[in-house]
Formats: C-alpha cells, structure tokens, sequence
C-alpha cells in the first residue's frame, strides 16, 4: 500500500509531489491556477518532465536543477502560458523527502506582481564581491581623491577604461569632463592632434582649429589607452604637459594652462619597451606615481554569476524582453572556461545566446556552438576543467562530434544509437545526447518514440 504524502499545510496554487522515478503522485491545483494547467486532474502517473513540457515548459529545467541539487531556489517569475490575459507567477521550488518510501519533490507557484530584483553588488559601476576586486575598491577609494597620474595594467578585456572612470569619479573632479582616447585606434599622423589641438592650416585638411583632448578634459581626467603604443615624438611632448601643465596646438605659437589628471593604460609590460627603447623612461616614471592591476576574470570566477546577472539586466532593457537566470550547469561551465578575452568576452557571448535564445532560462546547451568554436580556435585554452567541478555530461560527446549537424534537431536513428548504447536507460540517453531528460521527453513526443519502438532497429540499419 502506498503511503500518503504529506503536503505542506499553507495551500500554494499549485502543489506537485514527484516520487524517486520521477513520476507524479499528487497534484493540487487552486481554481485560479486549473485554467492554465491543461487537464490537471489526469497527470497522476505522469513523468514530471511530460507535465512541465506540456504546461509550463519554462520551468521543466529549473525542476530538474532543483532535484538534481536538493537546494530550493525562490522568486523565479513565469507567465502561464504566454497570453495576454494569463497571470503573472511567483515560483519556489523545494526539495524534500515526504516519506521513507517517496523522494519527493515540492513545486510551489504562488501569484505575485512583479518586483525589481535586487542588483547585483555595484561600485562606480564595477560589478563583483571577490577579493580581488574588493582590493580594487579599496585603492580606488584611496587613490580617486588625490591628483597623481597612475597607470593602470591588466590584460585586455578586464575594464580598464571603467576603473579609470571609477577613479575619475572618487576624484574631486566628478563633475568636470572625463575623456578617453585609444592610443592605438589612432594613426600616428593623426594622434598628436587629438591630444593636443590643432590650428587652422596646421596641415593639409586643417581647414579649421581643433580642440585636443586635453583641452575638452580642462579640470577633469584624460585616460590614455594603450599608451605603450604611442610613438616616441609624441610621448616627448606628453612629457612636457605632465611636467609644465601646458598645452601647445599643432601649427600654433600659443601655449594654453590645463588641469587635468592623466590616468594611462597598458595590457603589455612597459618596463620591457623601457628597456627594449620603445617607451622614454622618463615618461614611464612621471606616469607611474600610482599603479592598479587588474586581475584577469580567470582569477575571478566567483564574480562571473554577479556579472552575468548584471549583464542580463542591461540586456533585458536593451532587448525590451527577458532572460532572468542561467542553470546551475550553464554557470559551472562559464566558470570553469579561462577566459582569454576576460569580461569583454564574457559580455559578448552572455549577449549572443541572449539572442539565440527564447526561454526566460539559459541552459548550458544554449553554448554549445560557442563550446565547438572555443575547442576549434586553441586547444590550449578551450574550457580546462577544474578538478573541483564534475560536469554533469559532457557538451561534445562522440556522439555529437559523429553527428554535428543534429545538436539542435535530433533525429530518430540519432536518438535510438544513444539509447541503445545507454542499454535503455532514458537518462543515460540524455546524458549521452548532452540534452535534460525533458528536452529529451520533447523529441520523443515529436517523433511518436516509445520504448518499444527505440528497442526496433530501423530499417536503414536493419539486416536484409
């Protein structure tokens, strides 16, 4: 005889109880919720995976998680289903033994507006709690306030334009201009009169004067990016401002008093070019009164769920739609891959399967294609697994390196090769397949697949 199970005393609008196979042994569904749950009263019996893919598809991933983990998540918001008239949810999930006899697992949605989720922790618009960046806080606060130029080091990628922002901004100088410039998108020609002006006639094509950046940063901060890339006649008259306070236009005879406060950037070691002659060494140590390095992201695995967080905010705003988390195994492989490109990179894929995908959750197969083209343009720095993380299944099996067209459209002899070499077990099959049982769940219902007809060898590989 099968033993009751207790469900919790407040009544939710909707209450699923799942045994260790996975199966449905109790659903309760209020009056408001029952319009939205096609035929709620005949899943008794019924693979939790099938009833979330037929009612609430986004939540079939998250369920899994949450079994999978044994650690509840809260305040996940849903629509049900997606029409203009259905409600708004508020979703916790729970998991919790019910019996000896049951592992069950508790779905509890209640209705809820939606709020404004806490943002992730921001300083001067740097995002993080690592203790790397925590130190980078603090010398920000302690170098901001003064007027001393600085250099700041760090490989490409890893926001060095926005530290000098947030320095500008400590600084007594917030409210006058900040104004950066790309050493290295500049031609040589050119640069000297960006920085420093030019007077009408200067020079072909100076048909009229020009204020430099130095003049536009008069009382605020000039941030020199990529400065080891800017050439030796130019550094001799930087040197010069740095040392007089004055500026003097190409072409003209006047020299102009500025106040500004140059905050200079590097990705390459400028104690090399000083010794190789690249760079004057006097300019090196005029710049170098302070110095911030910034750690690559590789060091700074915890800040990369605090980051995606922020970056989905901004892109949920930029895409007028949205996208409110990754799942637990999408996260592990951001955080397991080094990140040659650092933050830079990080943004950009999180915007590109924020294109690509259409659920209000991003699962790791969302990165699959990014996964190939990592594996594709260096082995050598393609996603190394940390030891402390077990992947939950590999995202590039045999399997889909024999089959790489049918990642996102599995067929029915691709499907019954991973069930036959799982020795028919539907999880193994997923596993192999790098897929959720649930979206397994899909293809077999698209198909018309039961376990019979995978146990049939198909006629193409059938003997004659």
């Amino acid at each position: 005889m099968t033993e009751a199970l207790h469900l919790p005393a407040p009544s939710p609008d909707l209450v699923l109880a799942v045994d260790q196979r996975g199966e449905i042994r109790c659903l309760r569904c209020s009056p408001q919720v029952a319009p939205h749950v096609r035929d709620a009263s005949g899943f008794s019996g019924t693979r939790l995976e099938r009833f979330l893919a037929a009612t609430t598809p986004p939540l079939a991933e998250l369920v899994i998680e949450v079994v999978r983990e044994q650690k509840p998540l809260t305040g996940i918001l849903l629509r049900l289903p997606e029409t203009a008239d259905s409600p708004t949810l508020n979703v916790d999930l729970t998991p919790g033994g019910l019996t000896n006899d049951f592992r069950a697992q508790q779905v509890l949605l209640t209705f809820s507006r939606p709020t404004s989720s806490t943002p992730p922790p921001e300083h001067y618009g740097l995002v993080g709690e690592s203790p790397a960046l925590r130190e980078l806080l603090r010398k920000i606060e302690l170098y901001g306030p003064t007027d001393a130029a600085l250099i700041v080091t760090g490989e490409t990628g890893t926001g060095k334009e926005l530290v000098a922002k947030a320095l500008h901004d400590a600084s007594h100088r917030d409210n006058a201009p900040f104004v950066a410039v790309n050493c290295s998108a500049i031609s040589e020609e050119l640069l000297e009169s960006e920085l420093f002006g030019h007077e009408k006639g200067a020079f072909t094509g100076a048909v009229r004067s020009h204020r430099g950046r130095f003049e536009r940063a008069d009382g605020g901060t000039l941030f020199l990016d990529e400065i080891g890339d800017m050439p030796l006649h130019t550094q001799t008259r930087l040197l010069r401002i740095l040392e007089t306070g004055e500026v003097e236009r190409v072409g003209g005879e006047q020299v102009k008093k500025v106040d500004v406060r140059v905050v200079a950037a590097t990705n390459v070691p400028l104690e090399q070019a000083v010794g190789e002659g690249k760079f004057r060494a006097d300019l090196y140590h005029r710049l170098s009164v302070l110095r911030l390095h910034l750690a690559p992201l590789r060091q700074r695995s915890d800040d990369i769920p605090l980051l995606v967080a922020h970056f989905l905010k901004e892109l949920s705003t930029k895409y007028g739609r949205t996208i409110q988390r990754l799942t637990q195994e999408a996260m592990e492989l951001l955080q397991s891959y080094l990140w040659p490109g650092n933050i830079r990179e990080l943004r950009n894929i999180i915007e590109r399967v924020f294109i690509e995908t259409q659920n209000e959750v991003i699962g790791v197969r969302a990165f699959s294609e990014w996964v190939q083209e990592r594996r594709a343009f260096s082995a050598g720095i393609a996603l190394p697994k940390p030891e402390k993380i077990a992947p939950p299944y590999p995202l590039l099996t045999e399997l889909e390196e024999r089959h790489p067209n049918q990642l996102l459209d599995l067929d029915a002899e691709t499907i019954r090769v991973a069930w036959q070499a799982s020795h028919g077990n539907l999880s193994a099959t997923a596993r192999h397949l790098g897929i959720h049982r649930a979206t397994l769940y899909r293809h077999l219902d698209r198909l018309g697949l039961d376990r019979e007809a995978l146990s049939t060898p198909s006629e193409a590989g059938a003997p004659p």
